[in-house]
């Protein structure tokens, strides 16, 4: 049962390092296989409030819906071989990408859905910085790595304490009154 949670953890830290050095970076090269998602997927969702009408497309057409539905299959194949050995971890990474796709159209479909329930990759595309937020079903390792941006037209970034002066800082803190227990 341990194969869950190593399953979810490396599916979540496997988001983070495919989507930065696979999709973004061997992805800004037009020549590259992976060209399609900074080149087609981000384009389109830049330009349509987050939309990208390619999930709409039939899967038999050779788009960026399809080369993402045969990166993750392909994972998915790679993976077969430790179930034997790992059911339950194997299982869950299947889980995850099965996952990974259903959140990640319905983001680039639903975009109001998208804010609500996936604002870090929302900020990903549509924030200032489209080189952060890697992770798209949870941010865990953005947190977890110190990628994590928050785009300040969605959410309010959370004071910290380089950022706030401190003589706003005791203007910031609610007073609370002590609470007498009789």
């Amino acid at each position: 049962m341990i194969g869950i949670p190593l399953g979810w953890a490396y599916s979540n830290f496997g988001e983070w390092v495919l989507h930065r050095y696979v999709l973004h970076g061997l992805g800004k090269h037009r020549q590259s296989f992976w060209s399609f998602h900074w080149h087609e997927h981000h384009q389109k969702s830049r330009r349509h409030d987050m939309v990208d009408d390619q999930y709409l497309r039939s899967l038999w057409t050779w788009s960026a819906k399809t080369k993402e539905l045969l990166a993750l299959a392909a994972l998915a194949v790679a993976h077969a071989p430790l179930f034997p050995v790992a059911p339950f971890f194997v299982g869950t990474v299947w889980a995850c990408a099965a996952n990974y796709y259903r959140v990640h159209r319905r983001a680039h479909l639903d975009p109001a859905w998208a804010r609500e329930h996936l604002p870090w990759h929302y900020d990903h595309h549509m924030g200032r910085n489209q080189n952060a937020n890697w992770c798209v079903t949870h941010p865990f390792f953005d947190l977890v790595l110190g990628t994590r941006r928050e785009f300040l037209g969605i959410q309010p970034a959370a004071p910290s304490s380089e950022a706030v002066p401190a003589s706003l800082h005791t203007a910031m803190t609610p007073a609370v009154a002590p609470v007498s227990v009789a």
